[in-house]
């Protein structure tokens, strides 16, 4: 359950208060649940699941692993990042699309269908939830937008010069903050990652990118 001061910097529940928060979680009869680093919490391969998850706290990845056992991360999720079956694209039937723990992870689960049906009270906070749920799908698909315009690039070099200017654009600045490892860069932009270091090695010796740990300068 969360704190009135996270649930104030959760986009999700945005401009819904403590007290509508307690009595939503009743009306929607969610089910919360806390995992460990590395834990699956939700696989969407399981035909029973039919509930839309909320993490509430910790950080998460959406990974699909194809085939051939290639990972690739689909997309990183923080505090009020939602993810669910009726919420994701359609991929191989022979891939895996599970939401993996990075850090502890606090969810709440909520079956689709209590979000989607009004509730017997009219209550004002379930058509704030489901208005900032809107919202947030909606920065999903942008998200989904940036991450094709990367992968479409042909190089290594443009991928990651691709997403270093994305990072830049939102920092506002020529200098940002990697929002995760190094390891994980190389997942998010499918490519191996000793090619990928080689590939920052030589940005850095031309004179296109400085960096510090996970703090990157672009010069290009």
């Amino acid at each position: 359950m969360l704190t009135r001061q996270e649930l104030e910097k959760n986009p999700l529940f945005q401009d819904i208060t403590y007290e509508s928060y307690l009595q939503m979680l009743t009306c929607f009869q969610a089910v919360q649940k806390s995992y460990r680093p590395d834990e699956v919490l939700y696989d969407f391969t399981d035909p029973r699941s039919n509930s839309v998850g909320i993490l509430e706290r910790g950080t998460a990845a959406l990974i699909r692993i194809d085939e051939e056992g290639v990972t690739t991360v689909l997309e990183e999720l923080g505090p009020g990042g939602v993810f669910g079956r009726s919420l994701a694209f359609s991929g191989s039937r022979r891939d895996s699309l599970e939401v993996v723990a990075r850090t502890p992870c606090d969810v709440a689960y909520i079956d689709y269908p209590h979000i989607l049906r009004r509730c017997e009270n009219a209550c004002a906070h379930h058509s704030m939830l489901v208005q900032n749920m809107l919202r947030l799908i909606s920065e999903k698909a942008q998200s989904l937008s940036e991450r094709v315009d990367v992968l479409s690039r042909r190089s290594i070099r443009e991928k990651l010069l691709c997403y270093f200017r994305q990072l830049s654009e939102k920092a506002g600045g020529d200098t940002f903050t990697l929002p995760f490892s190094l390891s994980t860069l190389a997942d998010y932009i499918a490519t191996d990652r000793s090619a990928m270091m080689r590939e920052l090695k030589r940005l850095r010796e031309e004179g296109l990118l400085r960096s510090d740990g996970r703090r990157f300068t672009l010069l290009v």
